[in-house]
């Protein structure tokens, strides 16, 4: 008897999981559904405003004098993470500087979902950057065994944002760190500036100092998700910067970075490769990823977008093609930003365009999150040490107090407003190039579909979902989420 109610229990068990399985696998369905449209556009007062309440109706074949978004969403691909920005020493010196009311502001407008644009990912820095108003490291200069280790210096500003910033986004944020130079006394040119290469007889040392920043963040509340070797280690900048060829960063991970993080307890960390612009990264993906003793520490390949730098247009198909060659591997996109402040510029649309045309771009190729650079800069675009001065979605003005907020930062919360984390991207395309477009699928089964207009008209098109359609007119210069 008791071995039939077993069997009974067991088979309703069963039963009840394929279901629920079944469940999780309903197909999405527009019928019934409404579409709300949120719009950002330039020239008007539009800023993630909701502008719009739609149904579908039954699609026809469309024409080729009709714009249109196709969405087909049986088919899906990778799974978002996340977007977010980066707290850097200058972030955290400004915020200091505001009053409560206005630090409350600022945390509730990239952290806070409601209020805000809900911002998941947070990149910091292994001590000091560019972004910093000075050089400094955690040990004094030439202690190799690393006994002088201390985050002292980060706890008068970094630190306290960062806890905000995790208090704001509901007590979870994905942190990440990266390098921009190890210590001097490693350093073939025995100076944090300007390039030069890690010494061989301090591989080791450099490894544990990873290492150890990890478990003293961790020890002050702060969990930490992931690393990268070194922050764009192809550029001899004016400020700290080291190189590494494809060889040697596949070597310092494969012999010291990821089994000094195994054997100190930090497997579980994830190491981002690259860390650089998207015109080397396929090279970089090629010699790190081939090698099995080197790619089985690395979760995925970083990325930034200044290979516009000599005069070229954006590398997007390289993205693609690390996602095709690698589908293992993951792709993040770990910074940019607008280079060359100019307070003239603080409502320059083409900025924000920069901003949605990357991000679809990526997260169509393969790109799993998307991070900023510094999500605070003061009038001057800085602090910065060596003067390379540059834009932040949100400045503030530390002689008024007041905070600037650019069109960078109503773009970037047309995606991290409304996609929400473990989303699945969905196959999108466009008709015409006068638009662009990205779709995800969050887990509640909502739909986010995200359209840029980057022309001087104003477009009405098709959003085509399956067999289900709507028309939608965005303006010139204008951004739409439409969430269904």
């Amino acid at each position: 008897m008791k071995k039939q109610k077993y069997k009974i229990l067991c088979f309703l068990f069963s039963l009840t999981a394929f279901s629920q399985q079944q469940k999780n696998k309903q197909e999405f369905i527009t019928n019934g559904k409404k579409i709300a449209v949120y719009t950002t556009a330039d020239d008007t007062k539009l800023r993630l405003t909701p502008t719009d309440n739609l149904v579908f109706s039954t699609s026809s074949q469309p024409t080729e004098t009709e714009i249109s978004v196709f969405v087909e969403s049986k088919k899906t691909f990778q799974t978002f993470m996340g977007v977010g920005g980066a707290i850097t020493d200058a972030s955290a010196e400004i915020y200091a500087k505001l009053s409560k009311e206005k630090q409350q502001e600022f945390l509730n407008a990239y952290y806070d979902k409601q209020k805000g644009i809900g911002y998941s990912l947070l990149r910091t820095t292994i001590h000091s950057s560019d972004f910093s108003s000075e050089s400094y490291t955690y040990i004094q200069e030439g202690d190799k065994d690393l006994k002088t280790f201390s985050i002292e210096h980060d706890k008068k500003y970094r630190i306290p944002m960062i806890k905000e910033a995790i208090k704001t986004a509901g007590g979870k944020l994905t942190l990440y760190a990266a390098p921009w130079s190890p210590p001097a006394f490693m350093k073939s040119n025995k100076d944090m500036l300007k390039g030069g290469t890690l010494l061989p007889e301090f591989y080791q040392a450099w490894a544990n100092y990873y290492t150890k920043f990890v478990k003293a963040y961790e020890k002050e509340g702060m969990p930490i998700w992931g690393i990268s070797t070194q922050n764009e280690p192809m550029a001899t900048q004016t400020w700290e910067s080291c190189i590494y060829t494809a060889d040697a960063e596949r070597d310092f991970i494969k012999n010291y970075l990821g089994p000094t993080m195994k054997k100190e307890g930090l497997a579980d960390k994830k190491i981002i490769v690259w860390d650089h612009n998207r015109d080397l990264m396929n090279q970089r993906a090629n010699v790190i990823y081939s090698d099995p003793e080197a790619a089985k520490y690395v979760w995925g390949m970083g990325f930034h977008w200044y290979e516009t730098w000599t005069g070229g247009a954006p590398m997007f198909d390289n993205v693609r093609k690390v996602y095709e060659a690698y589908p293992d591997k993951k792709l993040m996109f770990t910074e940019g930003c607008i280079e060359r402040f100019d307070a003239a510029k603080y409502q320059f649309w083409a900025n924000a365009e920069r901003y949605g045309t990357s991000m679809i771009n990526d997260f169509n190729n393969g790109t799993v999150a998307w991070t900023d650079w510094n999500i605070l800069l003061d009038q001057n675009g800085g602090p910065n040490h060596v003067g390379n001065f540059c834009f932040a979605p949100i400045h503030a003005n530390t002689n008024t107090g007041e905070l600037i907020y650019t069109p960078s930062y109503y773009y970037i919360g047309h995606f991290s407003k409304f996609i929400e984390l473990n989303a699945k991207r969905v196959s999108t395309a466009v008709s015409r190039s006068s638009l662009l477009s990205t779709s995800f699928l969050n887990t509640n089964g909502k739909m986010v579909t995200i359209v840029m207009n980057h022309t001087d008209k104003s477009v009405i098109y098709n959003l085509i979902v399956d067999t289900a359609k709507t028309v939608v007119t965005i303006p010139a210069h204008g951004i739409q989420t439409l969430v269904y």
